[in-house]
């Protein structure tokens, strides 16, 4: 999936205990556009960023159930794509912009 705007591909960081292990170790942990691609990632990751990835890895988070209260019938959260993406030695990059 090409998108005309590729920085609109990174929607947002995921901050969890396990994705704060990984920055330690270079990979950074992303919510990405559920029909990108890794092209699409690498591409935004160097744009916005300056740095290309050395290597990017994209799975699928399942969308949970959720239960109603009250008469409401049961909904679904929404799939959504996970990307790990993993720099090369010494890159680093900043992410508080």
């Amino acid at each position: 999936m090409k998108h005309s705007q590729p920085e609109s591909t990174l929607q947002r960081r995921v901050l969890t205990e396990k994705s704060a292990r990984c920055e330690g170790n270079g990979t950074y942990v992303f919510k990405v556009l559920l029909e990108a691609d890794k092209n699409d990632v690498s591409d935004a990751v160097e744009l916005i960023y300056g740095k290309k990835p050395k290597k990017v890895n994209l799975l699928v988070v399942k969308g949970k159930r959720k239960a109603a209260r009250g008469k409401r019938p049961a909904g679904k959260v929404s799939n959504w794509k996970k990307a790990y993406v993993t720099m090369s030695e010494g890159d680093v990059l900043s992410l508080d912009s």
